[in-house]
């Protein structure tokens, strides 16, 4: 991995200090990343504590062999597979759904749309369709519901329509420049500061990783790992994400009624929701790829799953 490709943390301090509420026990980093808030926490558990972390990445997986310490295990899949750990196993999940420097700033992976690079955007190389792939075949219909669901693009079927008509006249897309290229002659406004195809390639990289289907199976098997008391820490950073963690959240943050049996004892709580945190003025003057960023926590309650 190239030393110029610098990843910093969103949210390192609080995150561990939300997460960490026994250090004796066996904590869940869902999303290593580049292991930020992996090495923290490993220097504020005991002897007696564990980490176990998931990632797609092989340069994560890599990231993560430099870890020596026997206490922490790294597992090469993504976090839905999070309900394969022992049920009430975990005092603390910790899930950061950032995309980390690294990946954005490496062309090879082509998930930028500011350096040229193939037009891949799969966070686990070793298996599924590349973008360059889904776009060469994919319908104009399926192309403009994919980048007006996942990047809330307005410009979605203009968008779609260039693709197909660029791929007609010169063949399919191969590069994220081509990509971006097209995407900037379809959107006629664009907002301050933003780059066209932002939207679009979010939505591109959403949909080909399935990010938010994964994201809900995480957040579901969570229940079930998690310890009573155990802690829930999301990171977010954009509204389809931020918008799931807090109706999951808020949904088993209730006591919900079956009105099939009015008179039946009602379904207990499941999570009690502890806040949200938004990164310091400090922190975003530092790196504003935080600034989007949204922390929320939970805690799970004394029921059994």
């Amino acid at each position: 991995m190239n030393g110029t490709w610098i990843h910093r943390t969103v949210l390192l301090n609080e995150a561990i200090e939300a997460l960490l509420v026994n250090p004796d026990g066996h904590y869940v980093d869902a999303t290593f990343g580049r292991g930020g808030h992996s090495r923290l926490l490993l220097s504020r558990l005991s002897p007696q504590g564990r980490l176990t972390a998931f990632d797609k990445d092989l340069d994560a997986i890599a990231e993560a062999q430099t870890i020596t310490d026997a206490r922490f295990s790294i597992r090469h899949e993504g976090f839905m597979h999070l309900g394969q750990l022992p049920a009430a196993s975990a005092a603390g999940v910790l899930m950061d759904l950032g995309v980390s420097s690294p990946q954005i700033d490496n062309p090879v992976r082509g998930f930028s749309f500011r350096q040229e690079g193939p037009l891949d955007m799969r966070m686990d190389t070793t298996r599924g369709q590349s973008v360059a792939e889904w776009l060469a075949e994919a319908s104009i219909e399926t192309m403009a519901e994919v980048i007006r669901e996942y990047g809330e693009e307005r410009f979605a079927q203009q968008i779609a329509k260039a693709i197909d008509r660029r791929r007609q006249e010169r063949g399919p897309l191969r590069t994220t420049a081509e990509l971006a290229e097209v995407v900037a002659g379809a959107v006629k406004t664009r907002e301050p500061g933003k780059d066209p195809a932002t939207r679009t390639f979010q939505a591109l990289r959403i949909f080909i990783n399935a990010e938010l289907e994964e994201l809900q199976q995480a957040l579901a098997a969570s229940l079930k790992v998690l310890q009573p008391g155990g802690r829930l820490v999301v990171i977010s950073f954009h509204s389809l994400e931020d918008r799931i963690v807090k109706q999951f959240i808020a949904a088993h943050s209730r006591e919900v009624f079956d009105r099939r049996a009015p008179f039946a004892e009602p379904k207990a709580m499941q999570l009690k929701a502890l806040g949200r945190t938004k990164p310091s003025e400090e922190e975003v003057d530092g790196n504003p790829r935080s600034r989007s960023a949204v922390m929320r926590v939970a805690e799970r309650t004394e029921v059994a799953a």
